[in-house]
């Protein structure tokens, strides 16, 4: 296998497509080669065709492709209970897209010297990146999965790296090694742990992919400020697995019991759902404690649960159940934001405190409530 050359075509579309700007980071791309990241037997998973196993002994070629391609590479179904090779089950470790990799590390954009806690160590490639950039001695990278844990620390191993790796619950961060002047986050949070604020010195950045309940995710970048919270602006978009300790609960749909309601959509859900960014993020922000999953198709579906309540829509037809009328907060909080002028996604930010986060319009000082 031609590695540099492979590494070079990835990082040539990778500058061509914006997600690769800094040399340094194209420097590390080679210095840390991905395929010595990649299992032996792993699940591609492309986002414009169905996935595919690859099996480094059966066909090395299509292997080697997949190692070098801008897509994620999932190395592990169902917290390790399902075969990867089948691809069927909950993603729950992988080997993320050089492109997503590369710009949530110059979203980081750390300096050198910087002292950087990782949260998600996955298959420690992108430990081994800011490692090669940064020195073993600056990086720490907290797993929570002790199998992925160890298979991190050989690939590592093999790869001439070894920043700390710790196993434990990223959450929770790493006090010992604190203070960091950049964390990064690996894997999706909908609430971000306030301890991941108090382990960063003032002035310092974290860097995450906000996964709120309702659809999308999305980048966003916080500075710690010298009171003691930590707020910024959502820098586009992402989609991550979500940290294990905040997973979403199991979705329950109408007709399970108790008084179901229906009624006609008084807006067509279609206008919701292809109303862009701006409107997902409002959202979120209006209902932090509902979890969707929508499918804009023929007809139009969604899903909408929370704690004691849900609602789902086919077409223009309404059901909801529970204590909430969960539909009908979609619609207010799709009123206000065309109120508010309809802003785009990079009009919103999200703010930390040792009480909790909120999301805020244009300013930290304008938040976005339900």
């Amino acid at each position: 296998m031609n590695v540099a050359g492979r590494v070079d075509a990835l990082a040539d579309g990778l500058a061509a497509g914006g997600e690769l700007t800094d040399p340094a980071w194209r420097a590390a791309l080679h210095a840390v080669p991905r395929h010595l990241f990649v299992p032996p037997v792993a699940w591609a998973d492309p986002s414009d065709e169905p996935g595919y196993a690859i099996d480094r002994e059966r066909d090395r070629s299509a292997w080697c492709d997949a190692a070098y391609s801008d897509r994620p590479i999932i190395t592990q179904l169902d917290d390790g209970t399902s075969d990867v090779r089948g691809g069927k089950g909950r993603y729950s470790s992988s080997l993320s897209a050089p492109g997503a990799v590369v710009e949530f590390l110059e979203l980081l954009d750390p300096y050198e010297g910087d002292r950087v806690l990782e949260i998600g160590t996955g298959s420690g490639w992108t430990a081994g990146l800011l490692s090669h950039r940064l020195g073993d001695g600056n990086v720490t990278s907290v797993e929570i999965d002790p199998e992925v844990h160890e298979r991190a620390a050989r690939n590592l191993k093999e790869a001439g790296r070894a920043p700390r790796l710790v196993l434990g619950d990223g959450t929770e961060g790493w006090a010992e090694g604190a203070p960091y002047d950049r964390v990064h986050v690996t894997a999706g949070v909908r609430d971000v742990p306030y301890a991941w604020v108090e382990q960063t010195r003032p002035g310092g950045v974290i860097v995450l992919p906000w996964m709120p309940g309702y659809e999308p995710g999305h980048k966003v970048r916080l500075t710690v400020g010298a009171d003691g919270t930590a707020s910024g602006r959502i820098a586009g978009g992402a989609r991550y697995m979500m940290l294990r300790a905040q997973r979403p609960p199991a979705a329950s749909g109408p007709g399970g019991g108790g008084d179901v309601r229906e009624r006609e959509a008084t807006v067509d859900p279609r206008r919701i759902l292809r109303a862009g960014y701006g409107l997902d993020v409002a959202l979120a922000a209006s209902l932090p404690d509902v979890s969707a999953v929508v499918a804009d198709g023929d007809p139009a579906r969604v899903w909408l649960w929370a704690a004691g309540a849900g609602a789902q829509t086919v077409g223009s037809r309404v059901r909801q159940f529970g204590d909430r009328d969960l539909w009908d907060e979609v619609e207010a909080a799709f009123f206000r934001w065309l109120k508010w002028g309809e802003p785009e996604r990079g009009r919103f930010g999200l703010t930390v405190t040792s009480q909790g986060q909120h999301v805020w319009l244009d300013d930290p000082g304008r938040p976005v409530t339900g």
